[in-house]
Formats: structure tokens, sequence, C-alpha cells
């Protein structure tokens, strides 16, 4: 059997990440064989695995593409913190605000207008609330 020398494993995480910016100009060819993302056929010829590479790195950076991830299990729209006044002038704001804040059916408000806002003060809330920013 012929002496082969070990590829080494790939990088992941933080050092992939150093690694792949000390590259600078390379190729992303290059770069995903430098950080050992390619294997070797019977052949002898290297073949990179580009998926596996931009995966890792994508993970390493924390970027997060499943829509699911969202925790409610399903896709759909992402809140976007604006409303629009509706054709009936009326303002809703939907269950995706509602939920991150915890509100339940029957929790009350108090409505205060300003010149140009509107503020929605919960009656009887706890003190601790890290929604209330003014």
């Amino acid at each position: 059997m012929a002496n082969k020398k070990k590829k080494p494993e790939p990088l992941t995480g933080e050092a992939l990440v150093r690694k792949v910016k000390d590259l600078g100009n390379l190729s992303k060819e290059e770069k995903a064989r430098e950080c050992g993302y390619y294997t070797v056929t019977k052949n002898g010829i290297e073949r990179v695995n580009m998926m596996k590479f931009l995966n890792a790195l994508i993970d390493a950076e924390g970027i997060e593409l499943d829509s699911t991830s969202n925790g409610n299990g399903r896709g759909g729209r992402s809140a976007s913190y604006k409303i629009s006044v509706q054709s009936n002038h009326n303002l809703l704001i939907g269950s995706a605000y509602t939920r991150k804040m915890g509100l339940k059916p029957g929790d009350e408000f108090e409505i205060t207008l300003g010149r140009k806002h509107i503020h929605l003060k919960q009656i009887n809330a706890d003190d601790d609330d890290e929604f209330d920013e003014e």
C-alpha cells in the first residue's frame, strides 16, 4: 500500500473565518482548498467541495437561512415593525408582535395620543417590561 499523506480536517467556526480573511485575493475554489474542503479521487485528482465550504462559512458567520427557524415551524412573512392604516381606518398589530411580547387575549392597554405618535401602555403590566422603550 502506498504511503498516502493524510488530508487535514476541514476548518470550521472562527478558525475558518480567520483563514478565509487571511487568504485575501485568492479565488473561492482556492480558499476552499486551503481550508481543507476538497477530496482526492482514485486518480489523484483534487475536487473542491464548494457546497460544504460555503455552508461551513455560513454556519461560522452565524447566518440563519432557514425560514422555519423562527420558532413556529412554518415559513411566511417576517415581522417588519411597520403597519399601515387599513381602509376602515383601523390599525392592526399582528400576532408576531403580540406573541413576542407574551400578550394574551383580554390584555388591556391605555392609549395616549401625541402629535405624531400613539403610545400603548399595558394596564397592570409587570414593571420588568423589556419592550417599554422610550
